[in-house]
């Protein structure tokens, strides 16, 4: 096996397993050349005295046999690049009686090849044939000369034992080694495979923590707004409303700035209560008394505080109505307990659509409308034209109306929001009622 541009390339016959390349040609390391290169040294040292031998027995020059032997032997150091080339090499000189090295390392290296099996078993019963063959020839021929009988069960047998003991262990011990390097660079593929798929899922874990972090900075954005807004915005009508009367009305002066009091600790407690939520391992701890509508949908986390619903949009509605809103309120259908994120999402389109009556529409005349339906509430919050009055200064940065359709359609829900025909706005939700 070598490794060319990050993948494994299979090498017949190859030794090298699944190391990175470090021999020349087509061996994978530098050891499996120096063995190739010994075990084609003592083939080619024993094929050319088995050729001498062989040519000198028939009256040729025993140099010829030498040279023979030596080309012949010294094929076995490319047994890993064409082991099929290689065992026929072994099985055209077996009738010379050469080559027995050659023979076993051959059919060794070609079971452990990629060779398809039927060609293994074709070259194999080739040579179990040509060494059959040859020594059968040779024991007559033998047999002939010195005037000796063999038996024939004898002969056979014989022929047998050593054609199997020539061609099976080397095949066979191929063929363990094959299918071991086989089972291992499979593990070590699947191990890379795991590692690739290990980082890719870090990669993505990282990318969901990014997405999370980044939504749970608008969410917080959107809780800070929605818990924070609503309270300072009446805040700061109550202080206007008191320079207006502190002299001709000095009683109502006092209530509104009882009224703005109270409303100053209602901010700061659910500013205390999202800030305890929000602090990592540490729970909510209880919020400074305030007010109904008190809440924090919270961080990951359920808030110890009161929770709003829509049992309190009463109270909102009043507190608006002290800041000099003239808001009515209207429901329809059989009020009915709902699941809490379905209350506080209703809750909060509200408060911030009173809000932005507050910052844009003073004076104007606004009606709040829930509906109770079989499978879903409806809110409605719609307000005339301006009514002249001067604007309260209120800063505007636009995330009312997103943060308010961001938490309607995570429910699943329907937001609207625009300008009405009479010339005001309105705000209208459809969220599906989920019991709780």
């Amino acid at each position: 096996m070598t490794t060319t541009g990050g993948r494994r390339v299979a090498v017949p016959g190859g030794g090298g397993g699944g190391a990175a390349r470090s021999g020349p040609w087509w061996w994978g390391r530098r050891r499996s050349f120096a063995l190739d290169a010994t075990l084609a040294a003592v083939s080619a040292a024993e094929c050319a005295a088995e050729g001498a031998f062989f040519m000198a027995g028939r009256g040729l020059p025993a140099v010829l046999g030498v040279v023979f032997g030596l080309a012949v032997g010294a094929t076995l150091v490319v047994r890993r690049r064409w082991p099929v080339a290689v065992v026929l090499i072994s099985l055209a000189v077996t009738p010379a009686q050469m080559g027995l090295v050659l023979g076993v390392v051959s059919l060794y290296t070609l079971a452990a090849s990629d060779v398809p099996r039927r060609v293994v078993g074709a070259l194999v019963s080739m040579t179990i044939g040509g060494t059959l063959l040859v020594t059968f020839v040779e024991m007559h021929r033998d047999g002939g000369r010195s005037g000796y009988a063999t038996p024939s069960w004898m002969g056979m047998a014989f022929l047998v034992l050593v054609a199997i003991g020539l061609t099976v262990p080397p095949v066979l011990l191929g063929l363990y080694v094959g299918a071991r390097r086989r089972l291992v660079e499979t593990l070590r593929e699947r191990a890379d495979d795991l590692e690739r798929e290990l980082a890719l899922l870090a990669e993505k874990a990282g990318e969901r923590a990014e997405r999370a972090r980044i939504e749970e900075r608008t969410r917080i954005a959107r809780e800070m707004h929605d818990v924070v807004a609503h309270r300072v915005s009446l805040m700061v009508v109550h202080a206007a409303a008191l320079r207006s009367v502190a002299v001709r009305d000095p009683e109502r002066a006092v209530r509104s700035a009882e009224l703005l009091g109270d409303l100053g600790r209602q901010a700061l407690g659910e500013l205390r209560q999202m800030l305890g939520v929000l602090r990592t391992g540490e729970p909510a701890g209880p919020a400074a008394p305030v007010g109904p509508g008190t809440v924090d949908d919270g961080a990951g986390q359920e808030p110890s505080g009161p929770q709003p619903s829509l049992a309190q949009l009463g109270v909102l509605v009043e507190e608006s109505r002290a800041a000099g809103m003239a808001v009515s309120l209207s429901e329809e259908g059989d009020r009915r307990p709902l699941a809490a994120p379905v209350e506080r999402t209703a809750y909060r389109v509200v408060q911030e659509a009173l809000t932005n009556v507050h910052k844009h529409a003073v004076g104007a005349q606004t009606l709040v409308r829930v509906a109770y339906r079989a499978e879903e509430i409806a809110v409605l919050v719609e307000n005339g034209p301006p009514a002249g009055e001067p604007s309260a200064g209120l800063p505007s940065g636009g995330n009312g109306l997103v943060g308010m359709k961001e938490r309607v359609t995570a429910l699943g829900g329907g937001f609207v929001a625009g300008p009405s025909r009479s010339g005001g706005f309105r705000v209208s939700a459809v969220i599906p009622a989920r019991a709780e």
